[in-house]
């Protein structure tokens, strides 16, 4: 007997449409304690959003309601473009609509947790992984325990937000064993359940349809573990995540990824922070993937295309070879640059020390491409340091690398609890600007104050979002030592355009069929932002399946066929 209805909901409107993996997650974890979980997936509701929400509400009422803010914006400092202004919107409507009370998480949300309960102005909301917190929120609700005694539950009280701090602490090295009030840079595993099977359904009333995703997306997404124990300065995972691994058990793991290729979703994301930085239990994971294949011809894994997320290393012949067996068809390698004067400060282990070099990122693309897997390598420019020089020579090495493509990006979005963000708040100090601090939106210097300066967590990640007006004002970085317009790089609106153009003008046009470089906006139609992509939605709707990257090289086919409005009666192309 069901103990009451706890409804997710998720607002996430951006096409090509990304399924909401953590409301899988919850829902598997609720029902196990004996809740109703229903899903009101958004997604495929962008312009009758409303209508869909008034007309679940007039038949339901859930005892709680939660929200997934996967990305606060596309991250991409070209763009800029925010995203939980029309979350807020959906927020104020179910809180129109419902006296329940409301709870947000997922990965956006846990980069300024505070901040964002304050702004939608919701009851309560989670720093990293729900599954555990939402089940107890939901039985305090029930049971009328007060919800200050859920262990990692942030809370509104009306005259602020605090966090409720865990019962047990284990830090890492270096760490204090009491929680700080932020919950900044925990480990998280308690927050997980490591050990079940997340139930994943298609076609099911009032839950994710994984199938329509894939569909519409052409990929399906599966965790490993959750949590990363490494410190690169301008990735929000470990904070957010937190910063051990928490491993799921294998069998969950290869479990999970049958019932998917069962549905029809044969190929399968890895969204772990990487892929190989626990390597052990990625081979073991890949071991159970093989053994089934082995074992049972008629097992679905035997069609599995997978594609995985991977640092240059570790990464040895046996992993490739692993890969290979299982089905892997492409590794994404997030190499980000090869000067090692760059590297030292940027990607970086716990202890603070470089754990790769470019020698490793060759040959992670020789090991692949000897077994047939496709490979993409990722740049990343304008980190402290960066200089047309060190771009140049990053371009003409990853150009030598016989990859599938050789992807180009430049400028970073700073979060408030990634080792950047904090930095560049403490040199600010409150009382100056920095050099390549930019926002599209700024009307004056960026100031930032660090979080001992401010009134507690809400202010000091409110800056890293809106300005002191209330206005959305995304704070970005772009190293300056590159060009900008006008050479005004104190300018905080100042566009690093000349830069981009530089960029380009560093590939010889002949090799642009491979290249993803950064656009600005209106520039050409094959940038490489994610969010409603012109290539990305032709794709998809062509009935392409697989890394989007993949596809890549005919790109310009592509966009031709889906001009001619050939998805309509295009069958779905596999590689």
């Amino acid at each position: 007997m069901s103990r009451g209805l706890v409804l997710l909901v998720n607002p996430n409107k951006v096409h090509p449409p990304i399924a909401p993996y953590a409301l899988d997650v919850l829902t598997t974890a609720l029902e196990a304690a004996d809740f109703e979980v229903e899903v009101l997936d958004l997604t495929f509701h962008r312009e009758d959003w409303k209508s869909c929400l008034a007309e679940y509400f007039a038949v339901r009422e859930p005892m709680l309601v939660g929200v997934t803010v996967r990305n606060t914006d596309t991250v991409y400092a070209f763009e800029q473009r925010p995203f939980v202004g029309e979350h807020k919107e959906i927020v104020t409507e179910v809180k129109r609509l419902t006296d329940a009370p409301v709870i947000a998480g997922g990965i956006g949300f846990s980069t300024m947790p505070f901040a964002l309960v304050e702004y939608f102005g919701i009851d309560y909301g989670v720093k990293g992984p729900g599954e555990r917190i939402i089940c107890d929120l939901a039985d305090a609700l029930l049971t009328g325990r007060d919800p200050h005694t859920v262990p990692g539950l942030l809370v509104n009280t009306g005259a602020g937000v605090v966090r409720v701090p865990p019962a047990v602490l284990n830090p890492r090295r270096g760490q204090s064993p009491l929680p700080l009030a932020t919950g900044q840079f925990e480990a998280r595993v308690w927050q997980v359940d490591r050990t079940a099977s997340y139930v994943r359904r298609s076609g099911a009333a009032y839950k994710v349809d994984n199938l329509k995703y894939y569909r519409r997306g052409g990929l399906g997404s599966i965790l490993t573990k959750n949590g990363c124990t490494y410190r690169c300065s301008h990735c929000v995972e470990p904070d957010a995540k937190g910063t051990s691994f928490g491993q799921r058990a294998v069998t969950a793991v290869v479990d999970e990824m049958e019932s998917l290729a069962a549905q029809g979703i044969l190929d399968q994301h890895t969204t772990d922070s990487e892929f190989n930085l626990s390597i052990a239990h990625a081979k073991n994971v890949l071991r159970e993937v093989v053994r089934r294949r082995h074992s049972d011809p008629g097992s679905p894994l035997n069609e599995l295309r997978l594609w995985v997320y991977c640092q240059p290393r570790p990464f040895d012949e046996e992993f490739a070879d692993l890969l290979a067996q299982a089905g892997c068809c492409g590794v994404n390698v997030g190499s980000d640059h090869i000067r090692p004067d760059l590297l030292a400060g940027w990607k970086v282990t716990e202890k603070g020390t470089t754990y790769y070099d470019f020698a490793d990122t060759e040959r992670l693309v020789r090991l692949c491409s000897e077994r047939g897997i496709l490979t993409m390598v990722e740049a990343l420019f304008g980190m402290p340091g960066e200089t047309p020089e060190t771009m140049k020579a990053c371009v003409d090495a990853f150009m030598a690398l016989d990859a599938t493509v050789a992807a180009f990006s430049m400028g970073l979005r700073l979060f408030p609890y990634t080792p950047m963000g904090i930095a560049m708040a403490e040199q600010c100090d409150g009382v100056r600007t920095l050099p390549g601090l930019q926002s599209n939106t700024a009307t004056g210097p960026i100031v930032l104050k660090p979080l001992a300066q401010c009134s507690g967590p809400a202010e000091y990640e409110r800056q890293f979002m809106f300005d002191e007006h209330g206005d959305f004002r995304l704070v970005c970085y772009f190293s300056p030592g590159l060009p900008c317009e006008a050479d005004a790089p104190d300018d905080p609106t100042a566009r690093w355009s000349p830069a981009v153009d530089l960029l380009w003008d560093m590939i010889d046009p002949a090799e642009h069929y491979r290249v993803m470089l950064p656009t600005i906006a209106g520039s050409s139609t094959f940038d490489n932002n994610y969010a409603d992509n012109s290539f990305l939605t032709g794709l998809t709707g062509l009935g392409y399946t697989g890394a989007f990257w993949s596809h890549w090289r005919e790109r310009e086919e592509i966009m031709r066929r889906a001009g001619e409005g050939a998805a309509a009666t295009a069958e779905p192309a596999e590689l």
